[in-house]
């Protein structure tokens, strides 16, 4: 081949792979602005980075004791090398339990702690456990106070506007706090689903704004007795700002 054809050619070639890669860069850009464009001003991003991918989550103001607490948690790397312990297709996936560091497979887990209290109860009529909800996790305790360090994230199903109703009244029925839903909840339970019998006994402080697909690659990994992932699903959790 001529060498000015064949020098042509790959200059050509190197010119469409630039064009290719600053489309690629924009695209991205593209996402990551829609995406800080749904975060207030205030709120905190974390990343959450595992073997599946990674999901960026914000934080919400309007829940401080469940936001600082975690804030703090992730400043000491506390979450780092732990595991989603409990993985449950259909419903969440959960973490933050410290007693998953290094476990081997047959530790029983979900019962351990960060120092401190509980993080007293944060309901909101606003937050509720569509999927991606990020919510904290607890124990029976009747003030229904959180867990100071376990955290969970909602995968769900999606919900049609009879089981709503249903879940709305029989919850209503036990809460002498009358709860409704809006009619922008009841369309995004019918459009992207989630857990709605959990809402206004679990705190929901925040939600998962990139990375549902990484979600559903967890909440899809085989699991053995006890809802333990067969293969270790280990988390890396920073401050994004």
């Amino acid at each position: 081949m001529n060498t000015k054809i064949f020098t042509l050619i790959l200059s050509l070639f190197c010119c469409v792979v630039a064009q290719a890669q600053v489309k690629k860069s924009a695209s991205i850009s593209t996402n990551v602005v829609s995406k800080k464009k749904e975060v207030r001003a205030t709120e905190k991003l974390v990343e959450i980075t595992t073997d599946y991918g990674v999901m960026i989550a914000r934080l919400y103001d309007s829940t401080p004791k469940h936001r600082d607490n975690f804030l703090k948690l992730v400043s000491q790397k506390f979450y780092d090398s732990l595991l989603f312990h409990r993985v449950i297709n259909g419903f969440m996936i959960q973490g933050g339990d410290p007693t998953s560091k290094n476990a081997d497979s047959t530790t029983m887990l979900g019962g351990g702690s960060a120092p401190g209290e509980r993080i007293p109860a944060e309901f909101k009529q606003n937050f509720f456990h569509k999927k991606g909800a990020l919510a904290a996790a607890r124990d029976g305790n009747p003030e229904k106070a959180s867990s100071n360090c376990q955290f969970y994230i909602v995968q769900g199903k999606k919900i049609d506007t009879a089981q709503l109703r249903q879940t709305a009244e029989q919850r209503i029925k036990a809460n002498p706090n009358s709860y409704n839903y809006t009619a922008a909840q009841k369309e995004i339970y019918q459009r992207i689903g989630g857990t709605p019998f959990l809402d206004q006994n679990y705190t929901v402080f925040g939600e998962v704004i990139s990375g549902l697909n990484v979600l559903d690659a967890i909440a899809n990994t085989p699991t053995q007795p006890g809802d333990r992932p067969k293969k270790d699903i280990i988390m890396k959790i920073r401050l994004l700002n």
